[in-house]
């Protein structure tokens, strides 16, 4: 047995883009950054294609290179890059690249006469996020620089885009404020003869709830891998990682013990405990120490003490646990497990950062159910 498994449906990513395919005329961008959300990039990537994305995005070039070396086709969207970063074989290999600034417009255009060939470029607009984008004052001379490239050849604008703030809260103030804003936008770039193909500022939750922002393309990104981004609403995605280990050791111990680092958890009776081989390393959350549910022997239970850089512990009671025995530390929950869900309520945090977070240490399984 493998001591511990993150075990990815790919069929669950399939059939979750095919969910969110049927309830859009767009076309379907897969996100794929961050390692596939936790889930492996390349496998993710195909299972997503697999189940009618027409596209893949990521944050950074090497996602995207990495892909291209895998033989993936499909195209893909790279956006964010610093000052400096080597682009000529990201445009190279056909991928395309965002500009929020005309510096950065202007690298796309270095490494396009660097390599001969037209760059591909989505312009991107700051509509309230107030992350990356041009602002609104900004915009014009973003958009100038780029209608001059286009028409020397250098560049192909091929989308304009931007993000939401607050779609995972869908009737924000500010969802309709941005809409309008990036509608303006767009009109702005047409008035300097910039009309993309694409127009692209649906999420997850946009995707899943706001269809007349759905424009010409959305960009799921956790709901791809089954995740709701508007709990508890689940809209029918089912949950693809399930995070398994297995009890180390398992042990009676007196009322009174102290469990763990700094004795955060103190029996108080005569009980058993079980040591699971996974830590904050391992991207279990330290602050999981007595919160964090796992199913184990049939029954829920919480981490009893702190959790270690390698290990946690468990309060077994005086249910039969041996070494061994499997621990489900989330799922789809199909089985009475706990998912990545109640996880993010328990420690305060959102179900992306769960799975993300699940580290290099631990092993992806792929059962043989993708198509």
């Amino acid at each position: 047995m493998r001591r511990t498994e993150a075990s990815i449906d790919l069929a669950a990513i399939s059939g979750n883009v095919e969910r969110l395919r049927a309830g859009t005329g767009a076309e379907v961008m897969a996100v794929v950054k961050a390692d596939g959300y936790g889930h492996g990039l390349i496998p993710s990537a195909r299972a997503a294609l697999a189940g009618g994305a027409t596209w893949l995005g990521t944050a950074y070039a090497e996602e995207a290179l990495q892909l291209r070396a895998a033989g993936v086709t499909a195209p893909i969207l790279s956006w964010l890059a610093v000052p400096g970063e080597e682009l000529a074989t990201v445009v190279a290999a056909d991928i395309d690249l965002s500009a929020a600034a005309p510096w950065g417009l202007a690298e796309i255009v270095a490494a396009a006469r660097a390599t001969g060939r037209t760059a591909r470029v989505h312009l991107k607009v700051d509509t309230g996020l107030g992350r990356s984008g041009a602002t609104v004052a900004d915009w014009p001379d973003l958009v100038t620089a780029a209608a001059k490239q286009a028409a020397e050849g250098t560049v192909e604008v091929v989308g304009i885009w931007s993000h939401f703030a607050y779609a995972d809260v869908p009737d924000h103030p500010t969802i309709g404020r941005q809409v309008e804003v990036f509608r303006r936008a767009l009109e702005v770039a047409e008035g300097f003869g910039v009309v993309p193909r694409l127009r692209h500022l649906a999420n997850s939750a946009a995707t899943l709830t706001l269809p007349e922002a759905h424009f010409d393309l959305v960009r799921p990104g956790i709901a791809v891998y089954g995740l709701s981004p508007v709990p508890p609403e689940q809209f029918g995605l089912v949950p693809a990682m399930t995070l398994r280990s297995h009890v180390a050791l398992a042990k009676r111990v007196p009322a009174g013990t102290g469990v763990s680092y700094g004795h955060e958890y103190v029996t108080d009776r005569e009980t058993g405990l079980a040591l699971v081989p996974l830590g904050y390393a391992d991207g279990v959350p330290r602050n999981g120490t007595n919160v964090a549910p796992v199913w184990l022997a049939g029954a829920r239970r919480r981490v009893a003490g702190r959790v270690c850089m390698d290990q946690f512990m468990l309060d077994t009671g005086d249910d039969e646990v041996s070494a061994g025995d499997e621990v489900l530390l989330f799922g789809p929950g199909s089985s009475g497990e706990p998912t990545a869900q109640e996880w993010a309520e328990a420690l305060g945090t959102i179900s992306y950062e769960i799975v993300t977070r699940v580290g290099a240490r631990v092993p992806r399984g792929y059962p043989a159910n993708d198509r």
